[in-house]
């Protein structure tokens, strides 16, 4: 248990009395418990102690209050309903969670010098937060960029021969990078450190010198004009004046190694923790810009040189140069974002094309880090830095630092108009009046085992930078009535019969004795022993949870306050009150049952689980004249009402209509002919006698949309109209329309005429139309002739083929020649 008061127990020669579950070790107040069932609506009461109390939220607080006892009431419950029970001052105990300002100052720029006139982004500073388990808190915290913040600015170089010609170019654009960046804060310092690996084989060449006429490098040349290698080095601190730092450059030679990672976790890890050394501010934004064309080693590859002993992430830093590369392995990327976070520092890495995607990985593990191309001669490095620094100061992320047991959320609208649950704003501007708003909410959902941790300090803070809100939270989860200087006061006290401790209105008995004022005697048995007396088989619960063990007898508790209603049963298993209800009584009342441990007893005429089942079937009878039957032979009588067959089409209380059938339509057709138009089959004798009886047919001018209507064809072929319905003794009630309705005459003739007459109509109209159209015909035919003989011309010339017609004789007897 998590309590003092448990704690306390094995300081003092006495034990608890009884508990509630012997596998659980006594706890104070376990015998009062309470009498109620636990809920969402109440989740108080379950609490045994008066700090188990405290942990169920802001609306459950403790009474110590005696008549609890006496009332067995439940000593941890809402607090409205303490007060409603008279129990006030120093008897309830439920305080309230408060929160209260330390340091409130409003946010504003930073002067000259930032030691007297620091900038404030963050507001408020510090709170002090007293809270209970389960009742959020929610404060507004403030952030806004503030103009000239001090910047500190490192530039860690790779210098590896392949990065030669990008020292010479950074030479040339210090100055501007200088420049650049004293065009966003005038309070400004640069610095350079540089790097290449581990001075043992296989990372750098460690022969001492050439042969003759040998190109191989060594270790003091491991390069032409290169200077021999080494690990890390501070070539410039941190300095006000950016003017050195060309100079330092220009200054610093190149070097050699064989393989192609470098040693930048060695270099970065010395430049963060060397705080002193490097010249970091405590109050500024650390930017330590990495740049470099090769991949890095990391934790594990300082085997490879026989380097087993892990990096303890501590300064190790001699006349500006790291002196335990040789001795302890790289670090690891964990170690590097842990370091990074601690010490408040964004980090940029600058490398370049073939190398971007390996560094853009460790944005994911690095918090603060971005990642920048660099060109292959670094030319572009002042862009580079400019715009670097303005996605880490355009993006505020807030953390929490030891705020574990605590469930922190932030809601903000950042600078749109729509809240969200986020840690996270973009696109913040250095110098824009307008600040943003956080609301922070803060919630404990339980109390820690250890009571040490009751009280604890955690920060919230941006991501790189090191403003923050320090809060100091005190967890309400125990009494003062719990303390041990309160417990040594009420020792062997009175109200326990002198043999326990009276701690929060409760007894802690001596060894030996128990109940609620320490009145039963153990003797030789064991609390579990005399507990078990208290429980049903195979149960762990005493008296059911509904009452309370006295020297080893049940005495069960009422069912709610102030009640008369008690639980019953050997145990306290039984609850009489708790059956169904039917019309508003307990198992519809005594003359139909009674509660027995919470189920129904019903009486000889009544059944079903709250007895609203009547046994009886005279509901369900149905006649139809010398004959009955049981809801009309349709359906079966349950507690006395009828169920209609499902598969059959009748319905309603009896099972007698039937919508899409005619049977009782087709039943009374013959009377309603008889009664109503004198008509049908029935002679006058027998209308009299089926018919007419009282009540049974009653004329009426129309059927206004009755339903269950029928409707049938008389002998002259009109039709007439009846409906049915059943009275308050489902005896059949029928309405008849006085009126029928018959067919209209038809006049044959004027139909047979209207025929003869249309056809001839028709007929008429042909021909007229046959006219017309060859009238109309003709005329373009006779047009049309006229105009051709108008246009025809004649010629008069010869036919050529024109012979005319010439007769030759020859006489036969001339002899002429």
């Amino acid at each position: 248990m998590k309590f003092a008061a448990l704690a306390l127990l094995a300081t003092l020669p006495f034990v608890l009395s009884v508990s509630p579950n012997p596998q659980v070790p006594a706890t104070p107040g376990a015998l009062s418990k309470g009498t109620l069932t636990v809920d969402k609506a109440n989740p108080c009461i379950e609490a045994e102690t008066c700090g188990m109390c405290m942990e169920k939220g802001k609306d459950c607080a403790f009474c110590t209050a005696t008549f609890y006892d006496k009332e067995n009431l439940p000593r941890c419950d809402l607090k409205s309903n303490h007060v409603k029970r008279k129990c006030q001052g120093d008897d309830l105990y439920g305080p309230d969670s408060d929160l209260t300002p330390v340091r409130n100052d409003g946010v504003k720029n930073g002067g000259e010098n930032i030691d007297l006139e620091p900038a404030i982004q963050i507001q408020p500073q510090e709170i002090r937060l007293t809270i209970r388990p389960n009742d959020p808190q929610k404060f507004k915290l403030t952030f806004r960029l503030a103009e000239d913040y001090p910047v500190d600015l490192y530039y860690l170089m790779d210098l590896s021969h392949s990065m030669k010609d990008d020292k010479e170019r950074l030479a040339l654009l210090g100055t501007d990078i200088a420049a650049k960046m004293k065009g966003i804060t005038k309070n400004f310092q640069l610095g350079f450190g540089s790097f290449v690996d581990k001075v043992v084989m296989p990372y750098v060449s460690t022969a001492p010198s050439k042969e003759p006429g040998s190109i191989k490098p060594t270790l003091n040349s491991p390069c032409p004009g290169c200077d021999p290698p080494y690990g890390f080095k501070n070539q410039l601190k941190l300095d006000k004046d950016t003017t050195r730092f060309a100079t330092e450059v220009r200054a610093a030679k190149v070097s050699g190694n064989l393989d192609a990672p470098e040693g930048g976790f060695d270099a970065i890890m010395q430049s963060l923790v060397c705080e002193e050394q490097i010249g970091w501010r405590a109050a500024s934004r650390r930017m330590l810009l990495f740049s470099t064309d090769a991949d890095f080693h990391y934790a594990g590859d300082g085997k490879l040189g026989g380097i087993v002993k892990p990096n303890d992430g501590n300064c190790y830093m001699s006349a500006n140069e790291y002196t335990k590369s040789t001795e302890q392995d790289y670090p690891s990327v964990s170690q590097i974002a842990a370091n990074i976070k601690d010490k408040n520092t964004n980090i940029i890495f600058a490398v370049t094309k073939d190398q971007f995607p390996t560094y853009k990985q460790l944005e994911k593990f690095i918090a603060g880090s971005v990642t920048g191309e660099l060109a292959n001669d670094s030319s572009n490095i002042v862009t580079l830095v400019q715009q670097n620094y303005d996605k880490i100061t355009s993006k505020l992320e807030l953390t929490t630092e030891n705020a574990e047991g605590l469930d922190v959320k932030f809601f903000t609208k950042c600078t749109g108009n729509e809240t969200m649950e986020t840690n996270i704003c973009q696109n913040l501007v250095i110098g824009d009046e307008s600040t943003v708003t956080f609301d922070v909410i803060i919630e404990a959902t339980s109390c820690p085992a250890d009571e040490t941790k009751f009280s604890k300090t955690f920060s919230i803070k941006p991501v790189g930078l090191p403003d923050k809100l320090e809060v100091h939270v005190d967890l309400i989860c125990q009494c003062d009535c719990e303390k041990p200087e309160f417990a040594d006061k009420n020792q062997n006290s009175d109200k326990c019969s002198g043999k326990g401790t009276h701690m929060c209105g409760m007894c802690v008995c001596n060894q030996g004795f128990y109940g609620r004022t320490c009145n039963c005697d153990a003797g030789n048995a064991t609390s579990e022993e005399i507990q078990s007396q208290c429980m049903k088989n195979n149960t762990n619960l005493v008296c059911s949870n509904r009452g309370e063990c006295v020297c080893g007898k049940c005495e069960c508790s009422a069912r709610s306050q102030n009640s008369a209603q008690k639980y019953s049963g050997e145990h306290c298993e039984c609850d009489d009150y708790s059956c169904p209800y039917s019309g508003g009584n307990l198992c519809g009342g005594s003359d139909k049952g009674t509660c027995k441990c919470g189920n129904c007893g019903c009486n000889e005429d009544w059944s079903g689980p709250d007895c609203s089942c009547s046994k009886a079937n005279d509901s369900c009878i149905t006649t139809n004249g010398d004959t009955s039957s049981i809801c009309n032979g349709q359906g079966t009588c349950q507690c006395n009402k009828c169920v209609c067959d499902p598969t059959s089409a009748f319905r309603g209380p009896k099972c007698l209509d039937c919508k899409t059938c005619q049977e009782v339509c087709q039943k009374n057709k013959a009377c309603v002919q008889c009664v109503v138009h004198e008509t049908g089959l029935k002679s006058q004798t027998e209308c009299d006698r089926d018919c007419r009886k009282p009540g049974f047919i009653t004329k009426v001018p129309e059927l206004d949309g009755e339903k269950n209507s029928c409707e049938f064809k008389d002998e002259d072929d009109c039709i007439f109209f009846f409906s049915y319905d059943y009275g308050p003794n489902n005896e059949l009630k029928i309405k008849a329309q006085e009126t029928k309705e018959c067919p209209k005459q038809v006049n044959v003739l004027a139909i047979v005429l209207g025929v003869i007459g249309g056809i001839v109509a028709v007929g008429l109209a042909i021909l007229l139309v046959w006219k017309l159209v060859t009238t109309i015909s003709d005329k373009r035919e006779l047009a049309r002739f006229e105009k051709e003989t108008q246009d025809a011309k004649w010629d008069t010339g010869e036919n050529p083929i024109y012979r005319q017609a010439t007769s030759t004789f020859k006489n036969p007897t001339y002899a002429g020649k």
